[in-house]
């Protein structure tokens, strides 16, 4: 391709003083030069790559320091770090390099970036044990995090160029990692759009119709918020408040999980969007003020008290504040309304990085030594606990990220702040490691209490220890705190350890007589050929025997488990094994990967798959190639933690095939309702209808029906036609 260099050079130039003239924090002199040299280096290391797109490289760099300097709000130093993560693996230039120039500080997180980069290269599982280094450069520098956050939100904007099996990875592991990162950051806009954009990929039939809906809703959208504005501005100035209204959606991702839990249409998620009130106020006066607009609200419009939330006297262990209250609006339909004060809206748009703005000479705020708290966690988790799998890890990990809280007190009177469903164990851990090991029983609100017991806002708990006290492994039961959960099993998984590090050494030592490289990406192959969750599982084999030289012997001839499960799903079965399995592997119906291959399957019971539904297969262990649809719940799970055992999937003869499915049907009960839905299904559609159930209660009718169907569009036209039935509500496929 011909690229217009000047053009090209002027662009990069525009970008960079767009980026200077639009930081969250103001730049200093000094500031200014840093970030300008970084870019100079930045600019000259990446000078002869280009994306995916044909563009210049460079503007991948600027756009990640753009969302550092003001969507995230990050000073100079992150700046500069954002400009340079890609500098150490892309080019000449080294650590060393990157610590001359610009210190030890910066030279940390650029490397910790690149650690992180390189291992995303490698295309390597969640599964991998390099994940676990992965969250513990994490966590060394919060930094890190929230740059690493800043690279993954790019990618995700400009993940068109990339091809679309490497789209649903990237897309995956975003919602299963860097969204609830974001979110426990406080990072609220950067969770949502992350998690749109996820879905876009993922399942963009979905993300493009409620995007449209959402569009076309904008205008009643702007006009109620208009009409709220008018009544309620009145008020609010009379009483000499300064404030603005705006409204804004919700998120497409979080109105499609309503629309999952609630078992409802778009059209019938009420509070698909919200009104904001944010007031200006000095500290004195900024909660009081909160509750005098609460009140004024409140005197024109009716609340749902059942749906209030008061998260100013006691904010959100991410450090977001704010009052929300449901009220029935102008015309007469239920409303979220946020109440916040300018500090307030800015920590829920930054995050972690606006406590910096107000720590110093607004007031004392405790939520950066929660954060802090919060990464000591991780760190202490992931340190302690060589013998938990990766995905169990991140389990523990993700537990507290998106959990509600409860609020409880120590004997003392401290606060502390655990999730919701937490017990007096939990409790007892998140006061100090020894005495959740020690704990016999606690006294809550002065009553003698089990250790199982679940705590409530508002209780005040002393815990009652022993010496003699041990860990047990009904413990693991009923708590729910990942510090806790890694403690005990710590403990219970000492000796398990032991035999671990000494199968370890065992297969060193073979490995070394098979002239095998002792590494992660040896070992994650050789846990895969022999079929094992994790290597210590592979370790604990070959320690007790299980696994011996002559395993090593022939996984050296196999050399991966995947392509010989792929060779064996290649055989072509016989004739007779063809006519008995037609009905239920049709070998023509769909073929694999790149080169379209035919190969024995079959569908997983996890969904439900017609002809015409967006597919991938699956390679399990032990039960050939597994078939799911897109929207799988399990979908998102699969390709962030086994991409590397996804097979891009295809139908080739649709039409030949019948499938089973069920549909649920509701609405108004009438007579001749059922002739009318049988009408559309056997007249009009003219298919085949196995079974039906309906029952009706005080004049609503709810129906299952079991149909036949040849591929998606006819069940599509069937839809359309059920709903257009006089008195029929809602039609879904289950």
């Amino acid at each position: 391709m011909v690229y217009d260099l000047e053009q090209e050079n002027k662009e990069i130039l525009a970008r960079y003083k767009d980026l200077i003239s639009n930081t969250y924090r103001a730049l200093d002199e000094e500031q200014n030069k840093l970030i300008r040299k970084a870019f100079d280096i930045a600019l000259d290391a990446h000078k002869d790559q280009r994306r995916k797109t044909g563009e210049p490289y460079i503007y991948h760099p600027i756009e990640v320091a753009k969302i550092v300097a003001n969507e995230i709000g990050l000073g100079a130093t992150s700046i500069a770090c954002a400009l340079l993560h890609d500098v150490i693996e892309d080019s000449d230039y080294t650590y060393d390099d990157i610590k001359k120039i610009f210190g030890e500080k910066i030279a940390n997180i650029v490397n910790g970036l690149t650690k992180i980069s390189v291992m995303n290269h490698q295309n390597i599982s969640i599964q991998s044990e390099n994940y676990r280094k992965l969250l513990l450069t994490l966590s060394e520098d919060f930094r890190v995090i929230l740059i690493k956050i800043a690279d993954r939100l790019h990618n995700m904007r400009t993940l068109e160029s990339m091809a679309p099996d490497k789209q649903k990875k990237i897309a995956s592991e975003t919602v299963y990692i860097y969204a609830p990162l974001a979110h426990r950051l406080g990072l609220y806009n950067i969770k949502s759009e992350l998690e749109d954009l996820s879905l876009k990929f993922n399942n963009p039939d979905v993300y493009f119709d409620i995007s449209e809906k959402l569009e076309l809703a904008k205008v009643n959208r702007e006009k109620y918020i208009e009409e709220f504005r008018k009544e309620v501005m009145e008020q609010l100035e009379e009483e000499g408040l300064n404030v603005s209204i705006k409204g804004r959606a919700k998120a497409i991702s979080s109105i499609y999980r309503k629309m999952l839990k609630q078992g409802v249409t778009f059209e019938e998620v009420f509070d698909n969007y919200a009104i904001r009130i944010i007031y200006k106020s000095d500290a004195k006066n900024e909660k009081f003020l909160a509750w005098k607009i609460y009140s004024i609200v409140t005197d024109l419009y009716h609340s749902n008290p059942q749906r209030m939330r008061d998260w100013i006297s006691q904010p959100r262990s991410t450090g977001y504040e704010s009052l929300h209250l449901t009220i029935l609006g102008p015309d007469k339909k239920w409303i979220e309304v946020q109440i916040r004060s300018e500090r307030m809206d800015d920590i829920a748009e930054k995050g972690v990085a606006a406590h910096y703005k107000y720590k110093e000479g607004f007031r004392a705020n405790s939520d950066e030594k929660n954060f802090e708290t919060w990464v000591t966690e991780i760190r202490e988790v992931l340190e302690n606990q060589q013998s938990l799998s990766t995905t169990e890890l991140l389990d523990n990990i993700k537990l507290n990220l998106y959990s509600k809280e409860v609020f409880v007190f120590t004997p003392r009177g401290e606060i502390k702040i655990l999730p919701i469903g937490s017990t007096a164990l939990d409790f007892a851990f998140s006061v100090h490691s020894d005495l959740g090991m020690k704990c016999l029983g606690a006294k809550v609100n002065g009553k003698l209490v089990p250790i199982s017991y679940i705590l409530q806002n508002g209780d005040q708990v002393d815990i009652l220890s022993s010496q003699n006290q041990k860990p047990k492994a009904d413990w693991l039961d009923f708590v729910v705190t990942s510090k806790a959960k890694s403690k005990i099993k710590a403990i219970l998984n000492s000796e398990k350890n032991q035999l671990v590090e000494e199968g370890k050494e065992i297969l060193q030592r073979k490995m070394r007589h098979a002239k095998l490289n002792y590494n992660d990406e040896e070992i994650n192959k050789m846990q895969k050929f022999f079929g094992l969750k994790t290597s210590q599982e592979m370790f604990l084999k070959f320690q007790n025997g299980q696994l011996d030289t002559s395993d090593i012997k022939k996984y050296t001839e196999g050399k991966g488990l995947l392509s010989n499960l792929l060779q064996r799903f290649r055989k072509s079965p016989t004739k007779n094994e063809l006519i008995h399995d037609a009905h239920d592997t049709n070998l023509d119906m769909i073929v694999f990967g790149k080169d379209e291959e035919k190969m024995n399957y079959s569908f997983a019971k996890c969904c439900t798959v017609i002809p015409g539904d967006k597919i991938f297969g699956f390679i399990t262990i032990s039960d050939g190639i597994k078939v799911h649809n897109d929207n799988c719940p399990n979908a998102i799970n699969l390709r962030a933690q086994y991409d590397y055992r996804v097979l891009p999937a295809k139908w080739v003869n649709e039409e030949s095939f019948k499938n089973r499915i069920k549909i649920e049907i509701e609405g108004l009960d009438r007579m001749g309702m059922i002739n009318d839905i049988t009408a559309v299904i056997s007249n009009n559609m003219n298919m085949d209808m196995k079974s039906m159930s309906i029952e009706s209660n005080n004049g609503i009718f709810l129906g299952n029906i079991l149909l036949e169907v040849k591929n998606k569009s006819q069940l599509e036209e069937t839809f359309k036609q059920l709903k257009n039935i006089n008195g029929v509500s809602r039609v879904k496929r289950i």
